[in-house]
């Protein structure tokens, strides 16, 4: 996931890119509107964090006018402004949310995941922390580099984050991960999810195992 940091204070770029990055987004930046749009014409974002007073080119007319060319990223707004007319100016040009100047990084990031997990999930992505699972494209990323798995690995944890923080019996996965019709033993679902554990690494602790029961997927972002 790729960030553009838009501020012509270059403090304010320096504390949100420390923190986009320890959550382990990748970032660029710019320092007023134009440069936005120009990187935003070249290059593929995720998401857009727009400072609205800036010179030449204001964020609004520069999200505006980078939406015009049907670029498809999130804009999230940052204003020291708050009236209404602002805001509702913001959410014209497609804004998908709009946060105050001074704000909290932390609430701020918050936002920035919640608005990029809603898009993921509109296109079968799925995102927890570095982990990143394109259900689509069968691929599996952390810290932007590819796991490679077996084709049964692939399914096995697809089922199991769709059915996130639901236990799952070892039967339950047979059936729907290897089909009714397969004959194998409640051991063939455990050997999997010991290769499946060891090749996720640092996220190998997301499948739990449920004693006398089975499996489930569960993420906790404050570990």
């Amino acid at each position: 996931m790729k960030l553009l940091i838009v501020d012509d204070e270059p403090k304010i770029r320096q504390v949100v890119k420390e923190y986009a990055l320890a959550s382990g987004y990748e970032v660029d930046e710019a320092a007023d509107g134009m440069e936005a749009i120009e990187k935003a014409s070249n290059l593929k974002y995720d998401l857009i964090l727009m400072d609205i007073m800036m010179p030449y080119v204001n964020g609004i007319e520069a999200a505006e006018r980078i939406k015009a060319k049907e670029i498809d990223s999130s804009i999230l707004f940052l204003s020291a402004k708050n009236e209404e007319y602002d805001k509702l100016a913001a959410f014209g040009v497609g804004a998908d949310d709009y946060v105050t100047k001074p704000f909290s990084p932390k609430e701020l990031m918050a936002r920035i995941n919640a608005i990029l997990n809603r898009n993921a999930k509109k296109h079968n992505v799925f995102n927890f922390g570095t982990l990143s699972i394109d259900m689509t494209a069968r691929k599996v990323l952390i810290d932007n580099e590819e796991v490679k798995l077996s084709p049964k690995e692939y399914d096995l944890l697809f089922y199991l984050v769709l059915n996130k923080n639901i236990a799952l019996s070892r039967q339950q996965l047979l059936s729907n991960v290897w089909g009714y019709d397969f004959f194998g033993e409640d051991r063939t679902v455990d050997t999997h999810i010991k290769t499946l554990r060891s090749n996720l690494g640092k996220y190998r602790d997301c499948i739990v195992t449920l004693r006398a029961v089975g499996y489930k997927f569960e993420y906790n972002e404050n570990k």
